[in-house]
């Protein structure tokens, strides 16, 4: 498997947190009457978690941007 040639940044981190956090949250709505639809209902807690991560993650992005920029 191929290694990255960089690691990801803080605000790429936090966005790939947000959109799982959403994806997990709003993955019911759309999967309703598949199997599926019970396990990813179930793990609300861990959607709530990445969307609190990934802006935790980018405030503190934006915070290090600020303080170089001044």
């Amino acid at each position: 498997m191929a290694q990255p040639k960089r690691q990801l940044r803080t605000l790429e981190r936090g966005i790939l947190c947000l959109v799982i956090g959403a994806a997990v949250l709003l993955g019911p709505r759309f999967l309703q009457g598949t199997r599926w639809f019970e396990m990813v209902a179930g793990a609300y807690l861990v959607g709530w978690f990445a969307l609190v991560l990934g802006v935790a993650l980018i405030v503190v992005e934006l915070i290090k941007r600020g303080k170089t920029r001044q």
